[in-house]
């Protein structure tokens, strides 16, 4: 099982006085990239201004990891992309063997992508789900 839940404010610099102009042609190119992927997955993808910035979320849940590596690149492309963003992107793999009872973050920070457990959601079990009890 692989599931995700994750958030983006979409942001070209992190000046905070991006230009509409160039905040439009990001959308431009993330609406492409994501109508690219929609046609594949089953994945929530949902690309949105809310009081003038951009945001994106995404949220999947797969039998396997590979089902949903295009969600877990757009993550990173978007600080390609716009490199004043920043956001969260939450992951649960039960096929990992170095994570299986994690959740781990990944964290996008001034177009840098770095990962970490998720504290407060791990170990999974017991946190999330009781022991198994043979």
């Amino acid at each position: 099982m692989f599931e995700y839940h994750g958030w983006v404010t979409v942001r070209e610099s992190s000046l905070d006085d991006d230009s509409e102009s160039a905040s439009r042609e990001i959308a431009a190119e993330l609406r492409r990239r994501i109508e690219q992927m929609e046609s594949r997955t089953t994945a929530l993808l949902d690309l949105r201004w809310m009081n003038g910035e951009l945001f994106l979320h995404l949220a999947g849940h797969t039998n396997h990891r590979a089902s949903s590596t295009a969600a877990l690149d757009l993550f990173a492309e978007v600080g390609a992309l716009a490199p004043g963003s920043y956001g969260l992107l939450h992951i649960r793999d039960d096929e990992d063997p170095a994570h299986e009872n994690a959740v781990r973050v990944l964290s996008l920070v001034r177009g840098r992508v770095s990962e970490s457990t998720e504290r407060l959601l791990s170990p999974c079990i017991p946190t999330l789900e009781s022991p198994h009890q043979g």
